[in-house]
């Protein structure tokens, strides 16, 4: 195994990020933020399990009062995800030790302003508050610019972006940010890390398969992206992604640890020729911005209702909510993003319509059916 990368070291609240710390974990709380005890009860759950840092989801202000009473309920170091409105930095950074935001998020507001801008904005927020940032970049939602120049080639576009954040934080002098390149395909995430670990190899990176799925096939895909990057000296912090119930969010943890313990000792998994072959079925692992609860429970039922069809090479995402859930299932042969009381299904890019929760399966068997016949015609 390759030595770790020495990077410049960020601090997070009493964290080391980088520098040949031990690798840090971290997890986010999978509840509406408004609900107090819910999220506190959740930050505890995930501290208990042994993580460093836990995330927290703000998309209103009333998201930031409620992570105001979070904050004096709980001493773990928290981070927060500014979702699309990056405004909210100057009320939230009081609250947190980390900030995190997309830059294919950034045009969505205040489109006058440039994104030198809104970086500018958001570091000297960080460093009037004693934050770090990172810099959180997913393939399923890459700067519409970005998308412009590489077209489908996501992972260029992605690396692009990052390293475009990179150079505009080094500007305006702040050095105090990590960076993550995530996708739902680990082989896309091992790529793009590879490419910006050899461009930027001060850059503290954060590890992750966004919407791994569910246990097993999500530990999985984790596993496999970790031992490729770990081994080659890559990562300073990481999380897994999985769709679990609230009292089982700490395996998110305990999960990453084994990964981690196990790399470390040379105690590896073969990788099967025949992963990620056959029915892939992508599922985000819930966070407060999922607006209906039954979206976890609809996942483990579209993974149970579609095992009849697991030799065919078919994705499927099932996608918690209105901010990744459009566009994270473009991909896919067929995807469910889910509302308060309906759930959008999509086929490939085409809109098929809102359906109730009970009502989807049926109408997402349908389309699974139909696929599989229009493949097994040609």
């Amino acid at each position: 195994m390759a030595e770790r990368r020495i990077t410049r070291v960020v601090g997070v609240g009493p964290l080391t990020l980088g520098g040949g710390a031990p690798i840090a974990v971290q997890s986010m709380a999978a509840t509406r933020t408004q609900d107090i005890d819910a999220t506190v009860r959740q930050v505890e759950l995930i501290e208990a399990a042994g993580a460093d840092l836990v995330r927290v989801a703000v998309d209103s202000k009333r998201d930031v009062e409620a992570l105001a009473e979070v904050r004096r309920r709980t001493s773990a170091p928290l981070s927060v995800d500014l979702q699309e409105n990056y405004r909210l930095a100057a009320l939230v950074a009081p609250h947190v030790d980390k900030m995190r935001y997309n830059p294919g998020h950034l045009h969505h507001h205040e489109k006058d302003r440039t994104i030198e801008e809104k970086v500018a904005f958001l570091a000297e927020t960080a460093m009037e508050h004693d934050c770090a940032l990172r810099v959180g970049v997913n393939c399923g939602s890459v700067d519409p610019r970005m998308l412009e120049r590489y077209g489908s080639d996501h992972v260029s576009g992605m690396v692009a972006s990052a390293l475009e954040h990179c150079a505009l934080l080094d500007q305006m002098g702040f050095e105090r940010y990590v960076v993550s390149l995530k996708d739902s395909d680990w082989r896309k995430v091992v790529e793009g890390n590879r490419r910006f670990a050899a461009e930027r190899p001060d850059v503290p990176l954060h590890l992750g398969v966004t919407e791994a799925g569910m246990p097993p096939e999500g530990e999985i895909k984790t596993r496999v992206a970790f031992e490729q990057l770990i081994t080659e000296g890559i990562g300073d912090t990481v999380r897994v992604s999985l769709t679990l119930p609230f009292e089982e969010k700490g395996r998110e943890v305990t999960v990453a640890r084994e990964i981690i313990a196990d790399i470390q000792a040379g105690r590896f998994r073969s990788v099967p020729a025949s992963l990620d072959q056959g029915l892939n079925i992508i599922s985000c692992p819930s966070c407060s911005r999922v607006e209906n609860e039954a979206f976890i429970e609809l996942a483990q039922d579209v993974k149970t209702m579609t095992a009849y069809a697991k030799d065919h090479d078919v994705t499927i995402a099932v996608m918690g909510c209105r901010v990744n859930g459009p566009g994270e299932t473009d991909d896919a042969d067929l995807g469910l993003w889910c509302g308060p009381v309906a759930v959008n299904l999509k086929r490939g890019e085409e809109s098929l319509g809102a359906y109730s929760y009970d009502e989807v399966l049926g109408r997402l068997r349908v389309e699974l059916d139909a696929i599989i016949a229009e493949r097994a015609a040609v």
